[in-house]
Parts: structure tokens; C-alpha cells; sequence
């Protein structure tokens, strides 16, 4: 059996008030326990504002040096919500299904996890995933696809024999 992919991640939250030091940041470090308890290596942590370019460029930085980027923050409908669309303009491919399941278990105990717009897309090797903001919404829906993760990063590795 070849060697497992290593399983690096890098989690950025996204926020104004966290950036500025206004807000203490909860859901990045709840993401970052979550990703220790399912096996990944947790080796960038970072906080970011909502800024299109800012998050633009750090996902492509970060996509260099890890294979899974979780972000938090900023997937709402709000006008400084905006990380899905720099998400998505620094994707090669999107993967519509993993976002349609976290809306999906998160709308069991949430009318409002419809009003979340996180996207999940591929830059090169390395696979990026929005989560919501709070940190219930960030677990739960990180939870929700978790089992799905190692082997989307295995494919992108190149592991695509069918077992």
C-alpha cells in the first residue's frame, strides 16, 4: 500500500474586529482542535480582515504550503462578507457537493445555515474550505464533511486508483 498523504492545514479566520485585536477569535482555534483530532498536522494559524485581495493572497500563499486551508468568517450575506468570492477567484475547480452537505447537516439545526454562501474549490494540490463564522457553525460544518477531506487530498495527490 503506498504511504498516506500527509495532512498539513493552515486555518485563517476572517474578520475585522479579530484583526484589529477589537474581538477575541473563537472559531479559528475550535477549527484548529477539530483538524488535530481528525489527524492533520495544524502548522499556519492566521487572522485576516475582510478584504477580497488580502484573502485572495493568502490562500494562494497558503495553498503552497499546505494541502487543506479552512477559513472561518466572512461567508455570510453581509457586504464585507466576501470570502467566497475571493475563494472562488483563486480556485481552479469548485466542489459544489461539499458546501451543498455542510448547508445540508447544518439546516437540521438551523434555518439559518441556508444564509451561509461557504464554497470548497481546489488550488493546485491543495483543497480550500470556507466555514461559517460562529464557532457551533464552524465545527459543525467542518464535522459534517470531514470524512470526506483526506480523500479529496489524496486524489489531488494523484492517488486515484480505485480500491
Amino acid at each position: 500500500m503506498a504511504d498516506p498523504v500527509e495532512l498539513t492545514a493552515a486555518v485563517v479566520t476572517v474578520s475585522d474586529s479579530c484583526s484589529r485585536g477589537e474581538r477575541e477569535d473563537l472559531s479559528g482555534p475550535a477549527v484548529a482542535l477539530l483538524l488535530q483530532r481528525h489527524h492533520f498536522s495544524v502548522t499556519v494559524r492566521e487572522v485576516v480582515p475582510d478584504d477580497s485581495t488580502q484573502i485572495q493572497n493568502l490562500l494562494i500563499r497558503l495553498a503552497r504550503e499546505v494541502r487543506f486551508v479552512v477559513t472561518t468568517g466572512g461567508t455570510g450575506i453581509a457586504a464585507r462578507d466576501v470570502t467566497p468570492e475571493a475563494t472562488t477567484a483563486v480556485c481552479d475547480r469548485l466542489l459544489d457537493g461539499v458546501a451543498e452537505r455542510m448547508r445540508s447537516e447544518g439546516s437540521k439545526k438551523t434555518p439559518f445555515a441556508a444564509l451561509s454562501r461557504g464554497v470548497c474549490g481546489v488550488l493546485g494540490k491543495a483543497l480550500i474550505l470556507n466555514l461559517p463564522g460562529s464557532p457551533a457553525g464552524a465545527v459543525e460544518s467542518l464535522e459534517a464533511v470531514a470524512g470526506l477531506i483526506p480523500h479529496a487530498i489524496e486524489l489531488l495527490s494523484g492517488k486515484t486508483e480505485h480500491r
